[in-house]
């Protein structure tokens, strides 16, 4: 199960700032904690790293990726009276904005701020019944001017996370926090990493894993890394939208957060090679690990991991999560543990002949 220096890091990377193309900071903790893990580590100038274990053979080269951007802000305008707008970094459902805090990073450091709208008491009551939508809202750092704001070092350009503080509850058994979608990804693919190494585990392959930049706005670090490894399998580790919810149907989102881990049969930036599917599935099973089979609406690094020069074979394993792109979620730390021994398991059995046979005919 996670240890005390697991748990230490999967507060650390939560906690972390870095929304799309800031992820800087949360790479930095990535290397430093797996560099001692790693028999290399690469660094590609879109910003993602790479680590690499070497096993018994140099192919096939298995690339695992997790990408280490949150969704966020970027300022767009400060007005004359210091009130900030601002454009997405990612995708946000404006509903869950209104009165949450965010913490903006200028040249002078982290500014606190709240994001707010023109108050309800106001508003004609025909109004008040409309949805608030993104563009506006501002966010309120409690300045009077726009010289204030200046003084505090924010600029246009400048980016912003939600505050949102990384708490272990429900007796041990559920994180809550911000950026589980998808660091939680990345501390998979370190963990199993540094177990393998710590171990000794011997495995028939060579592997890269990856802490992606930028998924957020368009797969963009996954290509670029993709690019870089010329892997002959991949594997994205990701969150998934927990079904378990109030309002959702079981057709809208299949999984549900403390039943293990999801495998995805579809998503709309990738069919998953299918006898890897079913690779996974037997590996699973012959390891009694719970596994949930799944299928979102969204895109995963994947998607571009699959495409890179001839084709790659790929799947992609999640972590069933509460209100993903919102300031909170909830996961289970018992199916990131499952993730974490999937994922080492699959390692294990991907060697030259199997995965040749993902896409022989």
């Amino acid at each position: 199960m996670l240890d005390d220096k697991s748990l230490g890091l999967m507060k650390e990377l939560m906690e972390a700032f870095g929304p799309s193309g800031f992820e800087r900071e949360v790479n930095a903790i990535c290397k430093a904690y797996m560099e001692p893990y790693a028999d290399e580590v690469m660094v590609d100038r879109l910003g993602s790293v790479t680590f690499v274990a070497k096993g018994e053979s140099e192919r096939p080269r298995l690339l695992i990726a997790g990408h280490t951007d949150e969704v966020g802000f970027i300022v767009s305008s400060i007005s004359k009276e210091g009130y900030l707008t601002f454009n997405a970094l990612g995708g946000w459902w404006s509903q869950v904005l209104l009165g949450q805090r965010v913490v903006i990073r200028s040249n002078k450091g982290d500014v606190d701020g709240v994001i707010a709208s023109k108050p309800p008491h106001i508003l004609p009551a025909e109004e008040r019944k409309k949805v608030v939508e993104r563009h506006q809202m501002f966010i309120d750092i409690g300045a009077t001017s726009q010289e204030e704001v200046e003084e505090a070092g924010i600029k246009i350009g400048d980016p912003a996370v939600p505050w949102s503080p990384f708490k272990i509850v429900r007796d041990g058994k559920v994180a809550m926090g911000k950026a589980f979608d998808d660091r939680i990804g990345a501390f998979i693919l370190m963990e199993a990493i540094r177990r393998i190494k710590e171990k000794g585990l011997e495995h028939p392959n060579i592997v890269y894993g990856a802490c992606t930049v930028q998924e957020e706005v368009g797969l963009r670090g996954a290509q670029t890394t993709t690019h870089l490894v010329d892997p002959d399998a991949g594997i994205a580790l990701e969150v998934d939208i927990a079904g378990d919810v109030p309002g959702i149907k079981p057709h809208e989102a299949i999984t549900k957060m403390g039943q293990g881990p999801g495998l995805l049969t579809w998503d709309r930036s990738m069919i998953p090679n299918q006898p890897f599917k079913e690779f996974v599935i037997q590996t699973a099973k012959q390891a009694q690990i719970p596994l949930q089979l799944s299928q979102i609406s969204g895109g995963t690094d994947a998607g571009r991991i699959h495409l890179n020069r001839g084709g790659c074979p790929s799947v992609v394993i999640s972590v069933p999560t509460r209100h993903i792109h919102s300031h909170v979620g909830f996961l289970s730390l018992k199916d990131t543990e499952n993730a974490i021994r999937l994922t080492i398991e699959l390692i294990k059995r991907l060697d030259a002949e199997t995965v040749e046979g993902f896409t022989s005919l």
